[in-house]
């Protein structure tokens, strides 16, 4: 079972991160955000990964720490969940449609963390949400989870349509990329044999 459990505990946040990258899109997730556990929900539901996030944060400053710990410690179950990668597709890609808003994702699980950003928002909020903080999220799951991401707004004019592609897109992609690859007789997808986490 390509399962892991991250729990992460700082003077701004206490978390728990359970996925499971064998499972059917179940998600049950509360960080006290309601905007970002309706993203986890289209990140679980869209990846097929069974996904449990507990969080709670000094939502009192602001939803930032939250967020961003959340990314962390997602980034650090999927790595681990993962390990040595032996046997996966390793890339995958979407162009996602959500009404006016068209995004692209591409990524790699190289175990090199990069992140292209290429989204802008009309707005500065989707709700109480900082629509900065989409960024935030995906730098931190990226940098954890040694991911090469590249993601872009091809259209859009509604910042929560916007948003919700890019958390579907990256799901997708993720998708293909964590699924195994029955060509692949359990190899690691490397001509260097490895792919460092």
């Amino acid at each position: 079972m390509r399962t892991a459990e991250i729990s992460r505990e700082t003077t701004e946040t206490s978390l728990t991160v359970r996925i499971n990258l064998d499972g059917e899109g179940k998600h049950d997730c509360a960080t006290g955000v309601g905007f970002f556990d309706h993203m986890l929900d289209q990140l679980a539901r869209h990846a097929l990964i069974d996904l449990h996030v507990r969080a709670k944060g000094d939502l009192h400053i602001d939803d930032h720490h939250t967020v961003e710990d959340v990314g962390i410690a997602l980034g650090r179950a999927l790595a681990e969940a993962l390990g040595d990668k032996r046997g996966i597709r390793r890339y995958g890609s979407c162009h996602l449609a959500m009404d006016e808003a068209l995004v692209r994702a591409a990524l790699d699980l190289s175990g090199r963390p990069f992140l292209v950003w290429n989204v802008d928002f009309p707005t500065e909020k989707i709700g109480a949400f900082d629509t900065q903080l989409v960024r935030e999220f995906f730098t931190a799951f990226a940098m954890n989870g040694g991911i090469t991401l590249n993601v872009a707004r091809l259209d859009g004019a509604n910042s929560h349509h916007i948003a919700e592609a890019a958390f579907k897109a990256v799901a997708r992609a993720l998708r293909e990329a964590v699924e195994p690859d029955p060509r692949a007789s359990g190899a690691i997808p490397s001509t260097k044999g490895t792919l460092s986490a």
